[in-house]
C-alpha cells in the first residue's frame, strides 16, 4: 500500500458500525501525515521512503486508529545511530503533543532514559526497579540495574567508617555495611577525577592503557597500578573544558592518579 493507505488501514478495516465515513478517514490521514511530518508523501510506496520515514508511517497508522495505549517493541532497532537519535527526540515531542500513554520495549538504555517518564528494568521477566530515569540511573536498586544502565566501573573495596578503602585510596561515602565488609563499589566514567600528582588519601594509582582525545569528551582507559594486567580497568570520561594540558599529554604506560568522587556500593557476594 501507499503511505495514505497504510495510515488509513486501521480505520478502513473496522466493522461497518464503527468505521468512520471516507471523508473523515481522509481528513485523519491528512492530519496525521502533518503531525508526523510526512505531508506530500501520501502517494509514495514504502520502498520509496527512508527507514526513518517508514517508522513514522507505522506510528501514524497506529495512532490514527485512536488506541488507548501505544506499544512499541524495539521501534528503532533497525535504524542507524543518527536516525535513531532524531526519531527519539521526535517521538518524545509527539508524545507531548498527542498525550497518549506509550509503552516502549527496548534494550537501548540511552533510548529508555531519554524518552520515558518512568522506567521499568526487567531481568528474566522479574521487575528489578521502577522509577523515573533519574531515580533508576542515580540510585539503582541492585547490582544488575547499576551495571545495566550506562557505563560503570566496578572495583573491589572494603567498608570503613565513613567510606570505603579501594586499594591504597579512601572513598568517602555513606553505606549500611559493617566495618571490614567486602563490597563492590561502582563509579561511572564521568564521576572520576584524574590528576598527574597524588591528592593525599583519595588518590588511586593507575597506569594509562589507552587515550582517546577526539570528540566532545576525552576518554581514558586505566589499569590500577596494584592490579595485574587486564584486571579492574577503569574508564574515565572528562569534558574537554576540564582537560588540563598535562592530562592531554598522557600516553600509554604513564602513571596517573584517579579520585572516585561518587560511588554506589553493593555486597561483594550479592
Amino acid at each position: 500500500m501507499r503511505v495514505a493507505g497504510n495510515v488509513s488501514f486501521g480505520l478502513r478495516v473496522r466493522p461497518r458500525a464503527t468505521r468512520p465515513p471516507k471523508a473523515e478517514i481522509a481528513k485523519r490521514v491528512k492530519d496525521w501525515l502533518k503531525i508526523v511530518q510526512l505531508e506530500g508523501l501520501e502517494k509514495r510506496y514504502p520502498a520509496e521512503l527512508s527507514g526513518g520515514q517508514r517508522q513514522r508511517v507505522g506510528l501514524a497508522r497506529a495512532l490514527a486508529a485512536e488506541p488507548d495505549v501505544l506499544l512499541l517493541d524495539e521501534p528503532f532497532g533497525a535504524l542507524d545511530a543518527l536516525v535513531r537519535k532524531d526519531l527519539r527526540r521526535w517521538l518524545r515531542e509527539l508524545h507531548d503533543q498527542v498525550k497518549l500513554t506509550g509503552v516502549i520495549v527496548t534494550h537501548d538504555q540511552e533510548e529508555a532514559l531519554e524518552v520515558a517518564d518512568r522506567v521499568v528494568v526487567l531481568r528474566g521477566g522479574v521487575v528489578q526497579q521502577v522509577g523515573t530515569p533519574w531515580e533508576v540511573y542515580e540510585h539503582p536498586a541492585n547490582r544488575f540495574v547499576c551495571e545495566f544502565l550506562g557505563e560503570v566501573n566496578a572495583l573491589s573495596a572494603v567498608a570503613e567508617d565513613g567510606g570505603f578503602r579501594v586499594g591504597p585510596a579512601f572513598v568517602v561515602g555513606t553505606h549500611p555495611f559493617p566495618k571490614g565488609r567486602a563490597v563492590t563499589v561502582y563509579a561511572r566514567p564521568h564521576e572520576i577525577e584524574l590528576c598527574v600528582e597524588p591528592k593525599g588519601a583519595i588518590s588511586l594509582p593507575c597506569v594509562v592503557e589507552r587515550t582517546q582525545l577526539a570528540g566532545p569528551t576525552a576518554r581514558f582507559q586505566l589499569r590500577r597500578a596494584d592490579a595485574r594486567e587486564g584486571e579492574e580497568t577503569l574508564d574515565v570520561t572528562l569534558p574537554h573544558r576540564d582537560l588540563a594540558e598535562n592530562l592531554a599529554r598522557l600516553q600509554p604506560g604513564d602513571k596517573v592518579f584517579a579520585a572516585l568522587r561518587r560511588v554506589r556500593s553493593f555486597p561483594e557476594d550479592s
